[in-house]
């Protein structure tokens, strides 16, 4: 599977993980549920679609054992349920639900059944199943509603079948991020993560959909402008990113929400300037302090300086994430002809060549 050394590049000064992705967080799984299809257009069919869903579990039942989290909004357009829960009790009960705008409430009542179906007690006290969103709409037809129930259960299965496998995950064009378009090329699905000198683990997940081609820069170098059509796009709406920190470390709410606030500086390393149209919502989560729902938590969390090596951990794994979306995603071609063109990596991998021998 094609990444971001294919560029000939390496992302920061700290060591990766064994996959280098999110799931190098122990306990935590990433799933996905592609939908692929071309149908004759509404109402003789449901369109063409190139969406779907993608789950973070983040390992046993999150409503009996609630994990502490914190959120952070770079630029408000866009929608995540949950999300001011979360920040209000400084915990998150449900796995991670992404997927397109239009879909967002047919993943949010899928969440509730399947939810519902294996932890009864939830019916006594309700949940907020956290679904979080960026717009398809350019390459996939969402006059249909194209995910199913069934796509919102396989994705969570997916993602649980995936805890502990030490395989690295599938990024890209996949899942949510089927229809994205970032910087310019296709994008979607980038995850990364990083080790920290105290031993301790940051995985960052994006679902990747802002940019232009002309602010892509990649380790520092603005490629982007150098690359063929340049300038020369037609204008698009402000996209969005929506990014999860996910740490083993001990880190309460309030240390996850300066978590998640550093995603914003990964996606400014790679040209993102958060338009005034876009969703940059940001959502940090630790495990180190999970205790089951209603106890205290187990220990101390760390705080102040203490929290500088996994800050540093986050902006690191945001740059390279977005750049792992961009490097796995082949060319889409979607509804009315509009397509998304893949990154030319060995274009991008010469250029960076060059730059460093210029």
């Amino acid at each position: 599977m094609a990444g971001v050394t294919d560029l000939g590049v390496r992302i920061g000064l700290m060591p990766v993980g064994p996959t280098n992705s999110l799931l190098d967080v122990a306990g935590v799984g990433l799933g996905h549920a592609t939908v692929v299809r071309d149908e004759p257009p509404p109402p003789a069919g449901r369109g063409i679609a190139r969406t779907g869903v993608t789950v973070i579990d983040l390992g046993g039942d999150a409503w009996a054992a609630p994990i502490p989290a914190g959120g952070a909004v770079l630029n408000g357009a866009g929608e995540c349920t949950g999300f001011l829960t979360v920040r209000e009790w400084g915990l998150i009960e449900t796995p991670i639900f992404l997927t397109s705008t239009m879909q967002v409430g047919r993943v949010y009542d899928a969440a509730c059944r399947l939810l519902l179906a294996e932890q009864p007690a939830i019916a006594d006290d309700v949940i907020i199943p956290v679904v979080a969103e960026c717009d398809d709409s350019h390459l996939n037809d969402c006059r249909a509603m194209q995910v199913e129930d069934a796509d919102v259960a396989a994705a969570l299965a997916a993602a649980r079948a995936s805890t502990g496998s030490g395989a690295a995950p599938e990024q890209g064009s996949v899942g949510a991020g089927t229809g994205m378009i970032c910087l310019g090329f296709s994008g979607g699905i980038g995850t990364s993560s990083r080790v920290t000198a105290g031993g301790h683990t940051v995985g960052v997940l994006l679902l990747t959909n802002f940019g232009s081609q002309e602010r892509l820069t990649v380790d520092g170098v603005r490629v982007g402008r150098l690359l063929p059509g340049s300038g020369t796009q037609p204008p698009r709406p402000a996209g969005s990113c929506i990014g999860v920190a996910v740490t083993d470390a001990a880190v309460d709410s309030a240390g996850c929400a300066r978590l998640a606030r550093r995603i914003g500086l990964g996606l400014a390393r790679t040209g993102s300037t958060a338009h005034h149209g876009s969703g940059e919502i940001f959502l940090g989560v630790a495990t180190g302090l999970r205790a089951p729902r209603g106890r205290r938590a187990p220990g101390p969390p760390l705080t102040g300086a203490e929290l500088d090596s996994l800050f540093d951990g986050v902006v690191e794994a945001t740059e390279e994430a977005v750049l792992a979306s961009l490097v796995a995603s082949p060319t889409i071609l979607g509804r009315d002809g509009n397509s998304a063109v893949g990154l030319p990596v060995e274009a991008v991998r010469r250029l960076l060549g060059g730059h460093r021998h210029g």
